[in-house]
């Protein structure tokens, strides 16, 4: 019921989000089915391991109940919003928590070369790229999906991640190598 509400327009999503500041359960459970799957691919930008990634969206979501009072409704899309800065704050938590930003280990991409061109990337499947920025390692991840997903600035993820700020710059063209060497390493693979 709750998901035809979601995607029929903004005033059934502020119909869901009463019934959820309500306490009403399927309200609940409602906007759990409208946004898991969605909320999941976020934070699966920044956690590769499965278990850890269902523990994260766990800690998201309760955060998000927990909280959803506060939350002031500012048009369409404003819910979705909100929900992802949470989960995108609890992904980095967790990094912060298990060490996970401190090093740049490179994990065999050592010998790629910084002097790279950036690929087109029209002809590879979206899941495919995701699936190559959950590989990096875990620091140019966090700074490649602060940067290139959530919009913010080298001096917000140096805030953020507390890194210099021209860490932050070197991460993200680091990252982007590594993207770039994958992407040729995958068309290569497709012609053989």
């Amino acid at each position: 019921m709750y998901l035809s509400l979601v995607n029929n327009g903004k005033n059934n999503e502020q119909q869901l989000l009463a019934d959820v500041v309500a306490g009403k359960q399927a309200a609940m459970r409602g906007l759990y089915d409208c946004y898991a799957r969605y909320l999941s691919a976020v934070v699966a930008r920044y956690i590769p391991d499965e278990d850890d990634l269902k523990d994260v969206l766990q800690n998201s979501f309760v955060k998000i109940f927990t909280m959803i009072n506060k939350f002031q409704y500012r048009g369409e899309g404003s819910l979705k919003a909100w929900m992802t800065r949470i989960a995108v704050n609890e992904s980095l938590d967790w990094i912060a928590a298990n060490k996970q930003v401190d090093g740049f280990a490179e994990n065999g991409y050592d010998a790629i070369t910084d002097d790279y061109e950036e690929p087109n990337v029209d002809d590879i499947p979206m899941p495919v790229i995701l699936e190559m920025i959950r590989h990096l390692p875990a620091g140019y991840r966090s700074v490649f999906n602060l940067y290139v997903f959530e919009g913010k600035s080298h001096r917000e993820i140096a805030r953020t991640l507390n890194i210099k700020e021209d860490s932050s710059a070197s991460q993200l063209h680091r990252a982007k190598a590594i993207l770039a060497y994958q992407i040729n390493e995958y068309r290569q693979h497709l012609k053989d």
